[in-house]
């Protein structure tokens, strides 16, 4: 992973922890229910960030190596692997 785009992924990392940690406060002070649902939404919408970056990253170097390396296998294990990933993704 390129240095600047890992630097982002981790300070957009720890924001998410920081909000985790925020809604464990909310609900340990008993808030109002919406507004609890409504920050869970915003960490979902983060970690979604977090990981269209890892994954664009990821097509961007290891899927292209694989296609530009002429192995065959190698391209079919790496595409088999994304198909995989965005299987699970949209669950």
């Amino acid at each position: 992973m390129k240095t600047n785009s890992k630097s982002g992924n981790l300070k957009r990392l720890s924001r998410i922890e920081g909000q985790v940690r925020g809604l464990a406060r909310m609900v340990e002070e008993d808030r109002y229910c919406i507004d609890i649902v409504t920050q869970i939404g915003a960490v979902r919408a983060a970690l979604r960030r977090v990981e269209e970056e890892i994954l664009r990253e990821h097509v961007a170097h290891c899927v292209e190596h694989a296609i530009s390396s002429g192995d065959k296998a190698d391209q079919r294990r790496k595409v088999a692997e994304l198909m995989d990933v965005m299987g699970r993704a949209g669950r």
